[in-house]
């Protein structure tokens, strides 16, 4: 037997299981067609509601930006209306939008009537005057137009929270319904009544007897849609003896607005559609049995084997791994041609996917770059300020002892300098690389943009010329330092990459009192005394559409990989955040100046500003245990411990100094590092130090800790002394901790 007959009797044969399994298809799905028919009302109402929905929020959405238009902050009642109007014909889906008093009364509508209307009585209003940024939603027939409406009302507050008028737009209950009975293909009814029985919108079939403001509030089907629980769907009879089924919306949100959705359909016609799909089965199985036949013969005259040898070579080069491997065009019909089809579409995946991960191992080769040079900058910088501690305190120590040879007083002094300057440039990298917690304190920003001058100029390069200009008697503000530092390095590398061919860069700092005409990038007034800190380019500048979004985060106009669009937007944040403003001014081809104003800080009356030196006189005889990890830093702290007159126990660890303090024994302070070997940091030695003695004092120090660091009890952040410090500032955090209150 050839092929081809083969072929044909597996055809008629496999057609013949599916034309019995449709008969019986009928007989047994016929009720599960039919109830799926019923759910699907429940389904459509609800899909109508959520819609409704969406609609009210979207709804809102336009009552916010609304409530903020300039054009509706007037009295002018005619230009009210005016701008309304223009609103309505972007918004078709409603009859009408106006604003009414809080008295009650119209102002202007878009419909330009110029009436007189008290809506004191009705309830949204009466709703909306007690509710804070949300709407207010009833159903009515609108008194403008006679249409049935869903009114949604929002009150516009003034910044103390008066009402200063009410926005009310009237959504057109009858285009909304039209769009959904379209939708459905008029297959169903659509019934929308309010919470007393009022047709709103009555169905566009035949049958349905009761008009439009019409009641159908006695009525089954009614008390079926009121009901909170009820069941899904119901079938009512009307007095022409057509049964129609029911399904109405459970939503919660639309019942609360007092509407009721109800979608309906003719009992007749779902038995009909059951019918109606048994014939649709039989002419596809039929067209079906045709075209098999007929792909039978045409399949059975071109050469299969061919289009197997296609696919096997396909899968042969797949198999060596060569993924652009594809099988050309045309393919056959049918199976062959759908597993070639499924062949090229496979090996096009395999091939975007081996794309894919070589994409992500190299971004995940540059996270964990990036990771590594996190890891070592905070490793680097805690033995630096380890040796730096050791460094600055001994040669304070040696200039005190060679005050009497200049030369060598000198050089110590030098050598202290020196370590400063290291330690300030550690927490100027730190704090570009934000690991390490900062806080805001009084400082002359002056002084520490003057502080910031040769790293300034080296991140500009040679190309470039700075000019600082500070004024004199600035006032003081409470800025955060570190912020202040990465701020003004994400404003001066952005102004460098807007000069590649070279131009120059002012830094200003002076006082500035500011009006209620001066406004930040926001447009928003904040009059008073600050401290502005302002820099000057002279490279390509920003067109306005450009300068209106710098400040987005993300937003950037570099290449990718050149720039993430977050650096304006710390900036903008950091300025806020300290209480002060941005603002920035840019033009094409001239340049761009961003100025950020800090507020200015008033002394309180008689603070007594002593320096920090007078702490150094006041000696100690407290018992100190001292954890310090690092064998130079340990001695060094210890001495200058016990020249201050404390009594010293050191150790090197946590678990030691446990141990030290389950011994008998006065110990008034723990001092110990944050970060240590051998698996216990400060912190939780803190802890158990302080259960095993609750009226121990806790002073740390550290020279980097990536987050900030608690009390013992997690009430708050910890006293700590950054490394590396003089003798002053060791006396002066030891005193203070010392006298601070037990917990």
């Amino acid at each position: 037997m050839s092929l081809r007959t083969r072929l044909l009797i597996l055809v008629i044969a496999a057609m013949l299981v599916p034309a019995i399994l449709v008969g019986l298809r009928f007989v047994q799905n016929r009720a599960s067609e039919i109830d799926a028919a019923l759910a699907n009302l429940a389904a459509s109402a609800d899909d109508i509601a959520s819609d409704l929905n969406e609609k009210i929020q979207g709804t809102a959405q336009l009552h916010y930006g609304l409530a903020r238009a300039r054009d509706l902050d007037t009295r002018d009642k005619a230009a009210c209306s005016a701008f309304l109007s223009d609103v309505r014909e972007e918004y078709p889906q409603f009859t009408g939008i106006l604003t009414i008093d809080p008295d009650g009364s119209l102002f202007c509508d878009s419909l330009r009537t110029n009436r007189t209307l008290d809506l004191n009585d009705r309830g949204y209003f009466k709703q909306v005057k007690g509710l804070q940024g949300v709407v207010a939603v009833e159903p009515v027939f609108g008194r403008l137009t006679g249409l049935s409406v869903l009114q949604i009302a929002y009150p516009v507050r003034s910044e103390a929270g008066a009402l200063k008028f009410v926005l009310l737009a009237s959504f057109n209950l009858n285009k909304f319904a039209e769009f959904h009975d379209k939708r459905l293909l008029a297959e169903k009814d659509i019934l929308l009544v309010d919470a007393k029985g009022t047709v709103l919108v009555a169905p566009k079939g035949g049958g349905w007897s009761e008009p439009v403001g019409g009641s159908i509030a006695g009525s089954d089907l009614f008390r079926f849609a009121a009901a909170p629980d009820g069941e899904p769907f119901r079938e009512v009879t009307d007095r022409g003896g057509r049964t129609q089924i029911w399904g109405v919306a459970r939503s919660p949100s639309i019942r609360k607005a007092g509407l009721t959705i109800m979608v309906g359909r003719s009992k007749d016609g779902l038995v009909a559609a059951a019918n109606r799909r048994l014939y649709e089965d039989m002419a596809i199985l039929a067209v079906a049995l045709l075209l098999l036949l007929a792909g039978l013969w045409i399949l059975t005259t071109v050469s299969i084997g061919r289009q197997v040898g296609r696919l096997a070579t396909m899968a042969k080069r797949l198999g060596r791994g060569d993924l652009s491997a594809r099988i050309p065009e045309p393919h056959p019909g049918g199976e062959l041609g759908g597993l070639m089809t499924l062949l090229n579409g496979t090996a096009e995946s395999l091939e975007q996917q081996r794309a894919a991960i070589a994409d992500l191992n190299q971004k995940l080769s540059q996270s964990q770059k990036m990771e590594a040079m996190g890891q070592l900058t905070g490793g680097v910088a805690h033995d630096f300020n380890n040796l730096l501690t050791v460094i600055l305190g001994n040669s304070e120590h040696l200039a005190d002892q060679l005050a009497g040879n200049k030369e060598l007083h000198r050089i110590a002094g030098d050598i202290a300098t020196a370590a400063e300057r290291g330690s300030d440039l550690t927490r100027s990298l730190l704090a570009f690389a934000r690991k390490q917690p900062l806080r805001p304190r009084e400082i002359d920003i002056a002084e520490k943009v003057l502080g910031m001058e040769q790293l300034l100029r080296r991140t500009l390069g040679e190309h470039i010329e700075c000019r600082f200009a500070f004024e004199q008697d600035l006032w003081p503000a409470s800025v955060d330092p570190g912020q202040l530092t990465t701020a003004l390095l994400n404003l001066v590398l952005n102004a460098r990459d807007a000069m590649p061919e070279g131009g120059k860069l002012t830094v200003e700092v002076h006082n500035s009192s500011l009006g209620e005409s001066d406004l930040d990038v926001n447009g928003e007034p904040r009059p008073g005394d600050y401290v502005m800190v302002a820099v000057t380019d002279t490279g390509s500048g920003m067109t306005s559409e450009v300068a209106s979004r710098a400040f987005e985060p993300f937003f950037t106009t570099k290449e990718v990989g050149k720039g993430t669009g977050l650096g304006l937007s710390m900036v903008y944040g950091f300025a806020r955040q300290s209480g002060g403003l941005v603002q920035m001014q840019s033009e094409p081809g001239r340049g761009s100046v961003i100025r950020l104003f800090f507020p200015r800080l008033a002394a309180p009356p008689g603070e007594d500003l002593r320096p920090a030196e007078a702490t150094v006189t006041q000696a100690g005889h407290e018992t100190i245990l001292l954890v310090e990890d690092d064998d130079m830093v340990r001695a060094y702290v210890e001495s200058e411990l016990r020249t201050l007159g404390y009594r010293v126990v050191a150790t090197s660890n946590g678990p030691a100094a446990l141990e030290v303090l389950r011994q008998p024994g006065d110990i008034q302070l723990l001092f110990t590092d944050v970060v240590m070997p051998g698996g216990m940091f400060g912190p939780e030695l803190a802890k158990q130090a302080t259960e095993l003695r609750p009226d121990l004092k806790v002073l740390f120090t550290s020279g980097y800790s990536q987050t900030p660091v608690k009390t013992p009890d997690g009430a708050g952040e910890a006293r700590i002394l950054t490394k590396p410090f003089r003798r002053k500032d060791l006396a002066a955090m030891l005193r203070s901790a010392l006298a601070s209150t037990s917990r």
